[in-house]
């Protein structure tokens, strides 16, 4: 979608600090951390949120789950981490471009 800050982060059109991607996903830190790690991961396909996730994106969503675990280690959240999916304006989504934040290690840096 053209006028979708998210794709265009993936697109190169705007900068961000890349956590990791491949061919069907990107990853990147927040802007606005509210953890000292935030990142977030999301679908090189727009996928508006969740709730517009059909079966055929399936083995997208698993890739995400999977992949979370995976770089918040190699991010040093050896001890844990969150995740979080905001869903639709009622959920607090305000990119509509599916995206799972991954966060912990205690408070942003002021």
């Amino acid at each position: 979608m053209s006028d979708c800050i998210f794709c265009k982060i993936i697109a190169g059109e705007i900068p961000s600090q890349k956590v990791y991607e491949d061919e069907d996903v990107y990853a990147f830190h927040d802007i606005h951390p509210f953890a000292r790690v935030h990142f977030m991961i999301i679908p090189r396909l727009h996928i508006a949120s969740l709730a517009d996730a059909t079966p055929e994106h399936r083995e997208l969503l698993g890739k995400i789950m999977l992949l979370a675990p995976k770089l918040a280690k190699e991010q040093g959240l050896d001890s844990g981490f969150k995740t979080l999916v905001n869903t639709g304006k009622g959920g607090g989504q305000e990119v509509f471009h599916l995206h799972v934040h991954v966060f912990g290690g205690g408070p942003a840096a002021k």
